[in-house]
């Protein structure tokens, strides 16, 4: 399949899930950003009714407070990404996007600081600092707000459980794209922390992901896009969207020995634990997430 090509929906899931992240602001490449209507539709049709979108810099962290304002279905984060800190700080821009992240992160609809966290893939040595610096600044900022926290960890498994447990992490504390090991995966079970995993569960070579998965309890599951990147098997290499969650949810219930139905109805009641209801506030009041 070319890269223009769009898979087509798999089959529909049993129950409803959430894609618990993606990031409907962004194209990937030269590719136009999605039609978030008609993407929140098509992934409604096959099982994924709720959403939760991320945005990981200035102009994505607007854009979610539009999409959480416009769609039911959309829940919010909002956060700099561990590889925008080292260029906001070189321009001298840091604090002052901080500000505006901290501002955004207290609309009602935005339950989660993320995704944050450290990336010593992209960012050179020169970054670490700073990096680490943001990331214990979110971190607070969950914490302060009561919202969820959603990490980014790309080749810094240390540092990352190193900082979390230096900072006290939130309650609510998702792995985001998990990438550790079975090793890493029971020490963040047994801290309480969530994880989720994305379509990179389902390729060929990623047995340790699978490995990993198989020890994590239902109760501390989730599943996300992380679109337009990371999509499924078998359509690696296209565009991800929501609607192909249900390709990784039969590949996770494969792996974790369970029925479908089983792990959808404990996805659904892990993002909901997670981040409150997707119902207005005005229906269903104040919850822990704030």
């Amino acid at each position: 399949m070319s890269h223009g090509d769009r898979p087509p929906a798999p089959d529909p899931l049993p129950l409803p899930v959430v894609d618990n992240h993606t990031h409907l602001d962004m194209g990937r490449g030269e590719e136009p950003r999605p039609d978030l209507g008609r993407a929140l539709r098509e992934a409604a049709a096959v099982g994924v009714d709720r959403v939760v979108q991320i945005g990981c810099d200035l102009p994505g962290a607007r854009y979610t407070i539009e999409a959480v304002d416009a769609y039911p279905s959309v829940l919010g984060g909002v956060a700099l990404h561990p590889n925008e800190v080292p260029r906001l700080a070189a321009r001298g821009e840091l604090d002052a996007a901080l500000e505006e992240i901290a501002a955004l992160a207290a609309h009602p609809r935005v339950r989660v600081v993320g995704e944050t966290g450290l990336d010593y893939y992209r960012t050179g040595p020169e970054g670490v600092e700073v990096q680490q610096e943001a990331f214990r600044w979110h971190i607070d900022l969950a914490k302060r707000g009561g919202a969820a926290l959603q990490i980014h960890d790309r080749d810094a498994h240390d540092d990352v459980l190193r900082i979390l447990q230096e900072e006290g992490a939130p309650e609510r504390t998702v792995l985001h794209c998990f990438s550790g090991d079975v090793e890493m995966a029971r020490v963040c079970v047994e801290r309480g922390y969530y994880l989720s995993f994305a379509g990179t569960v389902t390729f060929k070579n990623a047995r340790d992901l699978r490995n990993a998965l198989a020890v994590v309890p239902l109760s501390q599951v989730l599943v996300e896009t992380d679109a337009p990147y990371l999509t499924p098997m078998p359509w690696r290499g296209s565009t991800n969207s929501p609607y192909l969650i249900p390709l990784t949810v039969r590949r996770m219930a494969d792996v974790l020995g369970v029925a479908v139905a089983t792990l959808c109805e404990a996805l659904s009641e892990n993002s909901e634990r997670v981040y409150g209801s997707w119902r207005p506030v005005a229906e269903v009041g104040e919850g822990p997430w704030r």
